[in-house]
């Protein structure tokens, strides 16, 4: 988990990747998606949405998600 918050971000910041999603469960199960845009200026990711139930984002391209889809584990 600390490589995908630390480590990675920081590859793909250096790389030039202009966005970046983290997609985890969250303590009651469901899909948590976490949503940064490379800000040129500091070269790093700043975050520009946490979404619980629907991912609704116009960058890089729209895209609306339903995550409560995705369901449960187990």
């Amino acid at each position: 988990m600390e490589r995908d918050r630390e480590t990675e971000p920081l590859k793909y910041a250096n790389a030039g990747i202009p966005h970046f999603w983290r997609v985890e469960r969250g303590a009651d199960d469901r899909v948590v998606v976490y949503a940064y845009e490379l800000d040129p200026a500091t070269n790093r990711y700043v975050p520009v949405g946490i979404f619980h139930d629907r991912v609704r984002i116009s960058a890089p391209f729209p895209i609306d998600i339903d995550l409560t889809a995705l369901g449960c584990r187990g």
